[in-house]
């Protein structure tokens, strides 16, 4: 595929119009009341973003679904709503943003059409040091969109897997990869001030914690801040730390069902119920939200061999989800009505590690928020995981030359 991309240094331009001292600072701010897209010429659309100052820019589009991603080099959002750079009624609507990755901002916006940037260009203020992103978007065919479509190569941007924890320790030890879910430009679930994305991390944080000083174990987490990880980069962080266990760590909001309570999911073709397809497909488009390059993502073959392999490790994912199950019940929950539940989450699909993900609780749940903000039930749920994933593998490590045999 050809790729298309445009790439302004927009720093360098910074330095032939210095700034005076007291306007500049290590982050560029965006200016809301200036910024925003309207319709332009012939269909089009004009985008324009005002920032504090300068930074190193680019900008390019994905396919399925079309999109545009902005990266910069690194740009405050603070006070800055959606629906201060889109109306949603031009051909640039659902703009989402934030950070991406330690030192990187992005924004994503859902394209109508297949529109591509035609004319594009920063004007630094010579006086002020401030600096005008304009853009035109121009509608092409869809052959022309997905020709000029894709992530650019180059090793100057973010790349898809960031270096993730490291185990501490010897590497014949018993590895758990604990798995924050969303993060950075996804913040997951929101409900009266309240993220999904931060909440995850604490508990995560605190279980690596309770992990490390409880057992002779080695704990790594696929992200340890407020960035952005892929799906499929989660899962090759596990694989890459050689992680025995993988658990992912959620508190969803779902309309469908009024759901609440702590649900522990395996993976399956075939969801276990409507609400459990919801959920995974809600999971499931996270790389979407946050523009990673989903072109090449399956193989057939590849997937068969995959299948095999899961045979042996789907049994064991099932024994993990019950011992989760029993430890969250053991230590208060509240647990949901039907806490075992199946679907085709992607972040589950690793091949040889037994993985599971839990949804801690429900946002939507007005019972289940009041207990994800208070810091000693989550205490008491991070020692119902630890006491969990120690029985998991006392059992499974008793069950292994059974299996060999």
């Amino acid at each position: 595929m050809i790729r298309h991309f445009f790439f302004l240094a927009a720093s360098l331009l910074a330095l032939s119009a210095p700034a005076p001292a007291q306007e500049m600072s290590a982050i560029a701010r965006v200016d809301a009341a200036q910024s925003g897209v309207q319709k332009g010429w012939f269909g089009g659309a004009e985008f324009s973003l005002h920032l504090s100052q300068g930074v190193p820019y680019r900008v390019f589009t994905l396919a399925d679904p079309p999109r545009l991603v902005m990266d910069f080099r690194e740009v405050d959002w603070s006070g800055v709503r959606a629906d201060d750079l889109s109306d949603g009624r031009s051909p640039v609507h659902a703009v989402r943003f934030g950070a991406f990755q330690p030192g990187w901002s992005r924004l994503v916006a859902d394209l109508s059409d297949t529109y591509l940037p035609d004319e594009i260009g920063m004007t630094l203020d010579e006086a002020s040091g401030r600096a005008v992103l304009n853009m035109d978007l121009a509608r092409v065919s869809e052959e022309v969109f997905a020709a000029k479509s894709g992530v650019p190569d180059s090793t100057l941007w973010p790349q898809d897997l960031p270096e993730g924890s490291k185990p501490s320790g010897r590497s014949d030890r018993f590895v758990v990869v604990i798995d924050p879910g969303h993060g950075g430009i996804d913040p997951g679930a929101e409900r009266e001030n309240v993220n999904e994305k931060e909440l995850m991390l604490k508990i995560a944080l605190d279980l690596r914690e309770a992990l490390l000083r409880a057992a002779d174990v080695d704990v790594v987490l696929t992200r340890e801040s407020d960035v952005f990880v892929s799906l499929r980069a989660r899962v090759a962080i596990a694989h890459r730390a050689g992680g025995d266990l993988f658990l992912s760590l959620h508190a969803d909001a779902l309309s469908q069902g009024g759901a609440e309570g702590a649900t522990v999911y395996t993976l399956s073709d075939e969801a276990s119920d409507t609400a459990s397809a919801h959920l995974a497909a809600r999971h499931n488009r996270a790389d979407i939200i946050a523009g990673a390059d989903l072109t090449g993502a399956d193989d057939e073959v590849a997937g068969v061999l995959l299948d095999l392999a899961r045979q042996e490790t789907a049994p064991r994912s099932e024994a993990l989800a019950r011992s989760i199950v029993a430890g969250l019940d053991e230590v208060g929950g509240p647990m949901n009505n039907r806490p075992l539940r199946q679907a085709g989450f992607s972040v589950l699909k690793s091949a040889d590690i037994p993985s599971a993900l839990v949804e801690v609780g429900f946002l939507s749940s007005p019972r289940d928020l009041a207990n994800l903000r208070d810091p000693v039930w989550r205490a008491a749920m991070v020692d119902g995981l630890v006491a969990a994933i120690l029985a998991w593998r006392d059992a499974d490590e008793a069950k292994r030359p059974l299996v060999q045999r």
